[in-house]
């Protein structure tokens, strides 16, 4: 609103060149000229009376103002095609300075779309998931030694699986938003799909609570609330009902947090319904790492986690680490993300366990969408698909890289 009543405003524009008693055409060394005569003129220290000492102050202000945006090369062009308004708009530190005034102009109105798009995407926040899931363990699959290899073709890889899912926000009031999703997913030829409406309010700094309805495989009613108890502790709470046929199937979840030190977080999780569990989990974080661990007790699997990560800000790259065991087997997980752009990262993540087997996840992401893409490499834990699971990723990205990131870039 606050941003409507802005744009609606008048504004009065400034002559920065009738203020300095110049011509459009003044050289550099007339504008110096006229701003020291200005400045003695209007110094507050030449000034006693409190009223007039205050007029002088802003009349400097003004003066000075003017000075700095005449005597630069690059903001007098802007100032001369498009006034006042265009010197106040993002982005023209990243404009060449020896651009016309026609390519001001046009690159004044490209920003201000930016800019309009910037206030759209911050209003409906939205908010998407694109997942394709790729069998590909024909690939590497091991022969029997009594197949006929004269009647082996091409190794078959399928898409197993598709999920899209979608959801934008709509802010009614300042404490209160509405947020509309929708997915739709096919596994294995059958396909699901569900809407949500999910109604949030803000109570107080401290606590909110939403509403969540979704229909699709049966109707779903959730009730979440979010609570501050102290300075250090808060506190979540989540009550699920979900009709179907067949009953109704309730589900609890509930999560206290502490914070531990400056760098740390403890976390007690507990979940009722037809996977019950209680998790303890903790995680440090600084400026440049993360290390944590979990450990779930539950039915109808308990096991325990690890896991680390290391930014390397400079060459804009993120490294991590995961290993996962319990009832169930055994997992390691690494990956790599690397920031491509301001907007843009790019990661890879080789997961390697039984009965598992290897699976390589490719994921982009591109503002607030997600492109995620999972592959199911081997059946079981073997050298050769962990091998080019890691390596193939890391020349496709500086294939990549070299041919299209970079010329874009440059």
């Amino acid at each position: 609103m606050e941003d409507e009543n802005d744009d609606s405003t008048i504004v009065i524009e400034e002559d920065y060149y009738t203020f300095l008693n110049v011509s459009k055409t003044a050289s550099n060394e007339d504008i110096n000229n006229a701003y020291r005569n200005m400045s003695r003129r209007y110094h507050p220290d030449k000034h006693v009376d409190p009223v007039q000492k205050k007029d002088a102050e802003l009349l400097f202000h003004k003066t000075k103002k003017a000075y700095e945006v005449l005597i630069d090369p690059h903001k007098r062009a802007i100032y001369d095609s498009l006034g006042t308004k265009g010197l106040e708009t993002q982005g023209w530190e990243m404009v060449q300075r020896t651009k016309t005034p026609q390519e001001i102009r046009e690159e004044y109105e490209r920003l201000a779309r930016e800019r309009e798009e910037r206030r759209l995407q911050q209003r409906t926040n939205p908010r998407g998931n694109v997942t394709v899931s790729v069998n590909a363990t024909e690939i590497f699959a091991q022969y029997d030694e009594e197949e006929n290899y004269e009647d082996i073709g091409l190794p078959l890889v399928e898409i197993s699986g598709m999920s899209i899912s979608q959801s934008v926000e709509a802010p009614l009031t300042l404490r209160n938003n509405l947020t509309i999703g929708g997915a739709l997913s096919t596994q294995n030829g059958t396909g699901s799909g569900s809407l949500t409406l999910a109604a949030k309010r803000l109570l107080e700094d401290n606590k909110w609570v939403e509403l969540d309805l979704s229909v699709g495989d049966g109707v779903v009613l959730g009730l979440k609330h979010f609570r501050s108890l102290t300075r250090r502790v808060f506190g979540t709470g989540t009550l699920q009902f979900h009709f179907t046929n067949s009953g109704i199937h309730t589900g609890i979840e509930t999560t206290f947090a502490m914070q531990l030190d400056d760098h740390t977080m403890g976390y007690l999780t507990y979940k009722a319904g037809l996977q019950s569990s209680m998790t303890t989990s903790i995680a440090h974080n600084t400026e440049n790492a993360h290390v944590g661990g979990a450990v779930t007790l539950g039915i109808p699997h308990s096991f325990i986690s690890l896991n680390y990560a290391y930014n390397f800000k400079e060459q804009k790259l993120k490294l991590r680490t995961a290993l996962k065991a319990g009832t169930f087997g055994a997992m390691f997980e690494y990956s790599a993300e690397m920031k491509v752009s301001e907007q843009s990262t790019m990661s890879a993540a080789v997961s390697v366990g039984v009965p598992t087997g290897v699976r390589l996840k490719i994921k982009i992401v591109r503002a607030n969408q997600v492109y995620l893409f999972p592959i199911h490499l081997c059946e079981e834990p073997m050298p050769s698909p962990v091998f080019y699971a890691t390596v193939v990723p890391l020349i496709a990205y500086a294939v990549i890289k070299t041919t299209i990131i970079d010329p874009i870039v440059a």
